[in-house]
């Protein structure tokens, strides 16, 4: 069911940036892990490759069942590590390390299976090691360093030296000079590529968090607006109430009586008296003041009818085009919130086409839509990039803007969106669209309330 607006704001404000923050980092660490999972299937099958090439091609022996069996075992880790995380799943520091150091482990067998520190392929360590500096925080980075020289220093120690001639002086002509270059080729394209990813994956966030601390401001400026308003109601409660017993009593005060002139004007400004005391009213409702009446049960075609209505009773509209092309009633919750979100469009088209106003509706794969036109010169083509923010406007005035950024937000809060353009026959068109499930009434809502 539709909520109230400054509660959304005043909660949004609280934690939801910290949890969307908490979801980008979330999201960051999910894709590096499965990117991961990657490189190992590629570092798999860059083992195998290598060592068939050296049993089948260089004739070095090697003891090929110890191996494959760590191969195994490694390619059955990364099955199950993709079956862990092939949905989206939190990361943490621990998980990546532990990722981290059954790799360190693979490589330090088939190393010492295969030669040990005499083996070219030693090097390696220092892709973990690189890894480890870009996916996890300062203190696994260095114990994965502090593992790398010990596994190196016991594979000195222990392992068997690799049957491979140690002839350097034939150039590139040597086995271990050409093991060198393939290890140093291998580091530096799976290094290049990893990372090109992991930074396409940090600009993402960049951007994402970015967007989130602007969305944050947005809705802080929302709620300093929300709450300078409820204040100013209530200021002007009294003053309004005030001037509607005088009114009164002037009314049936005999020179007024008496006067049908002074008595029409005096009529006009109870009705317009009425009004004002409506949108301070409709403020303190939006504020989350009787709340019990700040929603009722009707139904959306009701609602916009009931909204265009109100909003034509108060404004002087030479024509105005109202088509509501809703084939399906629903039930729905009325709310203040968004009947003020419609008002402002209307009247920020009012401003722009004083002698003309349209607004169409209607229902399309459980989303409503609603479209206000007017025949006014348009928006900017600076203006269309910047909708929904504050102050933005071509209207030369202070604290223009403010309407269609409210307008903005509050759709946005109720899971819809805003569009604007500029309409091929003149004029400007804004569009709102809002999912049915955000305003329909939940079965215990029978009474309307909330």
């Amino acid at each position: 069911m539709i909520q109230n607006p400054l509660d959304f704001f005043a909660k949004a404000g609280r934690s939801s940036p910290q949890a969307a923050a908490a979801s980008v980092e979330f999201a960051a660490g999910h894709k590096n892990m499965l990117q991961l999972i990657e490189l190992r299937w590629i570092a798999v099958i860059g083992q195998v490759t290598t060592i068939a090439s050296a049993i089948l091609i260089f004739g070095i022996e090697l003891p090929l069942l110890p191996m494959l069996q760590v191969l195994a075992c490694l390619i059955a880790f990364n099955v199950a590590s993709h079956l862990r995380w092939h949905e989206r799943r939190p990361v943490s520091n621990t998980e990546m390390f532990m990722a981290l150091l059954v790799d360190v482990a693979s490589l330090t067998v088939l190393l010492y299976l295969s030669g040990g520190i005499t083996n070219p392929f030693s090097f390696l360590y220092l892709l973990q090691v690189i890894l480890s500096a870009v996916l996890l925080e300062a203190l696994w980075t260095w114990t994965i360093v502090l593992i790398t020289i010990g596994c190196m220093a016991g594979l000195a120690m222990y392992a068997q030296p690799l049957a491979l001639p140690f002839d350097h002086a034939r150039g590139i002509a040597s086995l271990y000079i050409q093991g060198l270059l393939v290890c140093f080729a291998l580091n530096a394209a799976l290094l290049v590529m990893f990372i090109s990813r992991i930074s396409d994956t940090l600009r993402d966030k960049a951007a994402q968090l970015a967007s989130l601390r602007q969305h944050a401001a947005e809705e802080e400026h929302i709620v300093r607006m929300g709450l300078l308003a409820s204040g100013a109601a209530h200021e002007l409660g009294t003053p309004l109430a005030t001037v509607s017993v005088i009114l009164g009593d002037w009314k049936r005060m005999p020179q007024f009586r008496n006067d049908p002139g002074l008595l029409e004007e005096l009529t006009e400004m109870q009705t317009q008296l009425q009004r004002c005391k409506s949108i301070v009213s409709g403020i303190l409702l939006s504020a989350g003041e009787a709340r019990g009446e700040s929603a009722v049960r009707t139904t959306v075609r009701n609602f916009l009818d009931g909204v265009v209505e109100g909003w034509r009773g108060s404004r002087q509209v030479p024509a105005f085009q109202y088509n509501n092309r809703i084939l399906e009633d629903r039930p729905v919750a009325s709310d203040s919130a968004l009947k003020q979100t419609i008002d402002n469009l209307l009247d920020n088209a009012l401003e722009a086409s004083p002698e003309w106003v349209g607004l169409e509706a209607w229902i399309a794969d459980g989303t409503l839509y609603v479209a206000v036109l007017d025949r006014g010169p348009g928006f900017a083509p600076s203006m269309l990039g910047q909708i929904g923010k504050p102050y933005q406007s071509t209207k030369a005035k202070p604290g223009r803007g403010l309407g269609l950024f409210l307008a903005v937000n509050v759709v946005r809060k109720l899971g819809g969106s805003v569009n604007a353009v500029n309409r091929e026959d003149g004029g400007a068109q804004v569009s709102l669209s809002l999912p049915l499930s955000s305003i329909e009434l939940e079965e215990e809502g029978i009474d309307g309330k909330h």
